[in-house]
Order: C-alpha cells, then structure tokens, then sequence
C-alpha cells in the first residue's frame, strides 16, 4: 500500500506523539513507584518515632506526668516538680481526709487502717476513728506528720493526703510537733517516750547538729515519711519560706537544717520505697489529682539536694540511685529465702529491721 506524502507525514507524527504518550507513561509509573515506595519510608518512620513515644512513658503509670521535667536538674528540677504536682491539686476537706482512708491507707484486708506509730493497734476503719483516748491502742485519727503548727494551720497543706496519715491517737499526742530525728530514749527523763514494744520513741536528739527533743519513728516508717517531708519541700517551695520550726531554714531550695536534711536522705536510702507507698501514691493521685514524685522515683533528691544535682532528669529513663539492692544467692537453691541486709551481706540470724530476700524489701519485728 502505497501513502501520499501528506498521509505519510501525519503518520509519522502520530507514531511520534505514541513514542511521546509511552515515554510520559512510564515516567509516570516510575514516578508512581518512588512516591509508594517513599510513603512506606515515611510510614515505617513514622510508625518508628510513635513506638518511641508511646514507650516513653514515666513509671507506676504515671505516663507523661512527669515530662515538664525532664532535662532538668537541681533547683530547676524542683520548681518544674512544683509546678507539676501543684497544677490540677484538688484539695479536700478535712472530713474528706477521713473518707480518703479507706483507699490510701486501708489494710489488704479491707477492714483494718495501717498505723504509722504503733504495732500493737487494728483499728477498724471507719469504727475506731477519732473519739476520746487514754491509752495506746484506743482509736486512730489524722496526723500532720509534717506538724500543722509549722504552717499555722494553713490550706491546703493542711488536708494534703500525702503528710496526713492515720496513727495512733494516744502516740500521736505524745509526738506533739516535735521534728523527727533519732534518739536512744533511755534516760530518765519527763521528754522521754516509747510506744509499745519501743516501735516509737521521744526524747533528746542524739543525731549530731541538734540536742532538742525529737520524736523518731520506727524503722519501718522512716523512709515514708521522709519522702513526705521531700514532697512538702517541693510541693510547697513557694510556702515553705515563711513556715517556722527548728529544722526549717526559710530557704525554698534547701527548706530544711542540713542535720535534717542528711538524716533524711539517709532514712531514704536504708528504708527504700515500698509496694505499698506505691499503692498509697496510686490512691491519693486518684483523689487529690497530684502525684509524690518521690516514691515514682526512688533517689530522685539525689537529684535536687544530693549527689546527682548536676545530672539531667530523664521522665521516661530515670537512673535510680536508690533501688532495693539485687542479691542472687548462688550457695545452693536450699536457701532461696536467704536474707540480707541493705549493704547486700547475708545474716543468719536477723534482728528487728529491714532487710532483703528474694530481692523484696522485709521487715522483721
């Protein structure tokens, strides 16, 4: 078949646009392909950096509570704790504090309240609570473990579930607003004090830097309540300047006397945070919409006041300066209930105190 040459002509420039239509459509495809191929980049990425996030969470639950925090390091750290644990604070009344108890400080039970200054009470909740007392053991009420005197009777620390806990009425009473601190108790002397089985004791400061009269609670107790006393330090920095009490300083970096402060680091330290100081912090966070910073993360004063004031908090990477000590005993697997005390040394025989098995904090009284 034979083409005029105009024929021929339009042909040549339709095969000429197919050439073009072809090569656009594969460019097009390969296109196509880059742009797939980065979105499953993109996506895998993505899906990479919502991993990281989602895994950097604090600890106890605590999510991002903590994540104003992070970077920061000494009185720095504690003002961005401050604002932290004081935003949102739903503060109670005092009625409420006694409702509160049968969550914060019930026993596994579910009947009986814990008593932070004596071993021979089970007071009932609800039932045994305030009323009249003349003797230990008689009924449980509120204590300012952080006395009230100290801040005048003032709001909100007043009804703060994180310092007011149940004890003993009668004991309570003989502790008065004395501070803690450390005593032997043993001299005659109108000061001097123990509670049943000496689980509680008043009398003069033996703990060098102060000679007053103190109250020292037991063992078990010791590093709760000065977590307590962190927790008020941080919570109340804007407050705690004006407070007065002889182990106050009128500082809101360093509120406390450096004798008090030491000993309660190291009430922190030899008494670490439990189960159940966990449990209480879930439980007052529920009411009072503010976390004790101090029990999500063991040692964090080390951070604020002590050695580590110059490293960085991490949130979601906290390197703890205070965990119970890890003990494997290796003798044989007869003596998995080995017990040890806080330095990791084995004892045969303990005595009354804390100590470790099975890697859990104990205590034998």
């Amino acid at each position: 078949m034979q083409f005029s040459n105009v024929t021929f002509a339009k042909i040549c420039i339709v095969r000429k646009y197919v050439v073009i239509l072809h090569q656009i459509h594969v460019k097009f495809h390969l296109l196509i392909v880059t742009i797939m191929k980065y979105k499953v980049y993109i996506s895998l990425f993505m899906a990479f950096v919502c991993s990281i996030v989602a895994n950097a969470q604090g600890p106890n639950n605590s999510n991002y509570y903590y994540r104003n925090a992070d970077g920061k390091k000494g009185s720095s750290l504690k003002t961005s704790l401050c604002n932290i644990i004081s935003a949102g604070y739903n503060k109670q009344t005092y009625k409420q504090v006694w409702t509160a108890y049968k969550t914060t400080d019930i026993k596994p039970d579910g009947i009986h309240v814990y008593d932070i200054y004596s071993n021979i009470s089970n007071f009932v909740y609800g039932t045994d609570q305030a009323g009249n007392y003349q003797k230990e053991g008689d009924v449980y009420n509120r204590e300012h473990t952080f006395p009230k005197s100290w801040f005048d009777d003032a709001s909100p620390m007043y009804t703060d579930l994180f310092h007011v806990m149940p004890s003993d009425g009668y004991v309570n009473s003989m502790r008065s607003n004395y501070p803690y601190g450390e005593t032997d108790a043993n001299a005659y002397d109108k000061n001097n004090y123990k509670s049943a089985n000496g689980y509680s004791k008043k009398g003069y400061c033996k703990t060098p830097g102060y000679t007053g009269v103190v109250f020292e609670p037991n063992d078990e107790y010791k590093g709760d309540l000065a977590r307590n006393y962190f927790y008020m330090a941080t919570r109340y920095e804007n407050q705690i300047t004006s407070w007065s009490s002889p182990v106050l300083t009128n500082s809101s970096y360093k509120p406390y006397v450096q004798w008090h402060l030491d000993m309660l680091m190291r009430w922190s330290r030899e008494d670490p945070v439990s189960e159940k100081e966990i449990l209480r912090n879930t439980e007052v966070y529920k009411i009072q919409k503010n976390r004790n910073p101090f029990i999500d993360y063991p040692g964090l004063e080390e951070y604020i006041w002590g050695s580590k004031v110059n490293v960085p908090f991490s949130y979601d990477n906290y390197e703890s300066t205070n965990a119970i000590i890890q003990v494997e005993d290796t003798e044989s697997s007869t003596h998995d209930n080995a017990i040890y005390d806080l330095q990791g040394r084995r004892v045969q025989y303990p005595t009354r105190g804390i100590y470790i098995r099975n890697g859990k904090k104990i205590f034998i009284k």
